[in-house]
């Protein structure tokens, strides 16, 4: 380590894998993965540059941590619980579901900078569970929230959860991390206009109403 040890590490709060971790993590929510080599996250962690292969393979898993862990605290940062089957209207619910899912988006997106042209860095993500829901990802929890709800009979038993989590995080998906492949087009900014458009045609489809 370098001849001033890292503040963290001074009264045991962390050990210096998580520590290593954490500031990798701070860069990446500053400035995203693009760029980032092994020497700024020593700087940033206050040790020597060496360190960093006796806890990981490369930089590359570093990273995927980090990415993991910053998505993780984002989510934690939100205001509020998702919410839960029988309570309020399925329509209020999908609302809050989909609106929490692109905050979420909207936020952990300038970490992911540059994450599409580090394919190694992909995998290694890919080696690691959801970061979201408790290890459970958004899908598969959207999908648990419908499931549930058509156990309590508020929810038609012909709708398929799996489609209804595929279309809310498929949203996302198109209106904000597709900017990760154009970084130049505009901001996503999803109107609360655009939430009740999308979530009335969750509710009642395409086909004419009666």
């Amino acid at each position: 380590m370098a001849p001033r040890r890292a503040a963290a590490l001074r009264d045991g709060e962390q050990s210096l894998r998580e520590h290593l971790i954490a500031a990798a993590g701070r860069l990446v929510a500053r400035r995203g993965v693009a760029g980032l080599t092994v020497r700024e996250i020593a700087r940033e962690a206050e040790v020597a540059d060496g360190v960093l292969y006796n806890h990981f393979a490369d930089k590359e898993e570093l990273l995927a941590y980090a990415l993991h862990a910053h998505v993780r605290a984002v989510e934690a940062g939100q205001e509020g619980a998702p919410p839960r089957p029988g309570d309020g209207t399925v329509a209020a619910n999908l609302r809050a579901y989909l609106e929490r899912a692109l905050a979420l988006h909207t936020a952990i997106l300038p970490a992911f900078a540059g994450l599409t042209t580090q394919p190694k860095l992909l995998a290694r993500l890919g080696d690691l569970p959801a970061p979201l829901a408790g290890g459970h990802g958004l899908r598969a929890n959207l999908a648990g929230y419908v499931r549930e709800e058509q156990r309590l009979g508020r929810v038609s038993s012909g709708a398929s959860p799996e489609a209804v989590a595929t279309l809310v995080v498929g949203v996302c998906h198109d209106l904000v991390l597709g900017r990760l492949l154009d970084p130049s087009g505009p901001p996503p900014e999803p109107s609360p206009e655009l939430v009740d458009v999308l979530v009335d045609t969750l509710l009642h489809g395409v086909l004419p109403r009666d």
